[in-house]
């Protein structure tokens, strides 16, 4: 009598399906086939297909993790030129995007600067990168996260709809300056920047300086507090430039047409 264990295909496939293995479910028939035709062990065959699952779970973390961080799409630090921000490290910023030790302290990172200067576009690579290390980030325009989080006050669920964010590593509030106590109940975002505090880091996008915050709380009270909260073990980039998107579009233009990056005439000075 042969101890040989014979395989029912239907079955293994149910077992896979059972134990949430799509990849080696998917793969099992050819590695299996190519294990028989080179004489693969037993441990080298089963070593091959968990690599399989772990890679391709690894890849559908990270597909949906960039599906829920809603980050402007075509923005990376990759294509981010900065020679056009000199005010602006590359180097750290390449540290921040790994994330190691600023993440687990709960810090933030705070961008000031006037519209166009390529605030935005620095998030959206830094949240990327993030993403790619293996953390969740969230972006969010701010006026859209406190009408939410009004909404889940009227409802009693304020602190939920709060802990829920909870499970970001980084949550990017964009155009920040643009909340203003005239028309949005800003005692939420004050609570939102509270429950984090030291827990959950933030990325602020603000057009103008702390100084002009007291519109976006209301009072100087609220206002120093949570000023006090976010620059706290915070990273803080001035973006004081002309504009980001306007000199970048006159350097592609250039470099369509031939001409130095600089403004200048080949084989001459800049005309006046």
């Amino acid at each position: 009598m042969s101890d040989r264990f014979v395989v029912d295909p239907p079955q293994l496939d149910l077992l896979l399906k059972q134990l949430r293995l799509p990849t080696m479910r998917a793969l099992w028939r050819g590695f299996t086939e190519r294990a028989d035709r080179e004489g693969w062990s037993a441990a080298r065959l089963l070593a091959a297909l968990a690599s399989q699952e772990v890679t391709d779970r690894e890849r559908r973390r990270f597909e949906r993790h960039r599906a829920e961080a809603k980050l402007p799409p075509g923005k990376t630090l990759d294509n981010f030129d900065f020679t056009l921000v000199p005010a602006v490290s590359k180097a750290r910023v390449g540290v921040l995007a790994s994330g190691d030790t600023w993440l687990d302290e709960g810090a933030n990172v705070l961008l000031f600067g006037p519209p166009g200067t390529g605030k935005s576009h620095l998030a959206a690579g830094l949240g990327l990168s993030l993403v790619e290390n293996g953390f969740r980030v969230l972006y969010q325009r701010t006026a859209n996260l406190v009408q939410k989080l009004q909404a889940a006050r009227r409802d009693l669920a304020l602190e939920g709809a709060i802990r829920k964010l909870y499970k970001y590593h980084l949550l990017v509030l964009d155009d920040f300056s643009y909340v203003t106590s005239e028309n949005a109940e800003t005692s939420v975002l004050f609570e939102l920047i509270g429950a984090r505090y030291e827990n959950r880091s933030l990325l602020v996008i603000a057009n103008e300086p702390f100084s002009a915050w007291g519109r976006i709380f209301g009072g100087d009270a609220m206002t120093l507090a949570a000023v006090d909260r976010l620059v706290h073990r915070s990273h803080i980039f001035e973006l004081n430039v002309e504009s980001y998107r306007r000199r970048a579009a006159i350097a592609a233009r250039r470099a369509e047409a031939g001409e130095p990056a600089d403004g200048t005439q080949a084989g001459g000075p800049e005309s006046g």
